[in-house]
Formats: C-alpha cells, sequence, structure tokens
C-alpha cells in the first residue's frame, strides 16, 4: 500500500481558516518588489494565501491585510486578477 501524502495546509489571512493550500489564492512578493497573484504556488517570493471567497477579497482590500502582510503597496489589478478568476471559475469558489 504506498504511502498517504501530507496535505500541505495554509491559514487565510482574513478569516483565519486553514484549508488545502491548492483551495486559497496565493499572492507573492517577489524579490524585486513586485506584487502578483500567483496560481502556480510556487513562485519564488514571500507568500500570502487568500480564500478564494469574494468576501475575503474584499476585506482585505478594504483594510489592506496584503499590503500590511507583504510589507508593499499591492495594486488594485492583485485583486481583479482574483475576482475575475472567481468569475471565470465558479468552481473554485468557496461558499
Amino acid at each position: 500500500m504506498p504511502k498517504q501524502r501530507k496535505i500541505p495546509m495554509r491559514k487565510c489571512i482574513v478569516c483565519q481558516e486553514s484549508t488545502e493550500k491548492k483551495a486559497l489564492f496565493r499572492i507573492v512578493r517577489s524579490p524585486e518588489g513586485d506584487v502578483l497573484l500567483d496560481l502556480t504556488g510556487k513562485k519564488n517570493g514571500r507568500g500570502a494565501y487568500l480564500s478564494k471567497k469574494a468576501s475575503c477579497i474584499q476585506k482585505a482590500k478594504d483594510k489592506n491585510l496584503l499590503t500590511r502582510h507583504l510589507g508593499v503597496a499591492v495594486p488594485d489589478r492583485v485583486f481583479d486578477e482574483m475576482n475575475a478568476y472567481l468569475e471565470a471559475h465558479p468552481e473554485d469558489a468557496q461558499s
């Protein structure tokens, strides 16, 4: 019987719920200081995780949580990309 692999868990910085890493958005501050949405989960840099919920995205934007977490200003396009992803992939959105 093959050994079961451990599923990586991460915590949303907004709702504080621990979830499987692949069920969360990863936002990365690259070593150059750019902020990007990392859908692969493998980009180099400091990462912060957000639940795939419109409410968590909005709260992170309103309260500047990503800016505080990553230490740099987060452009609106990152939030727009997350919202666009949820619209394009409603099956991934968490309720």
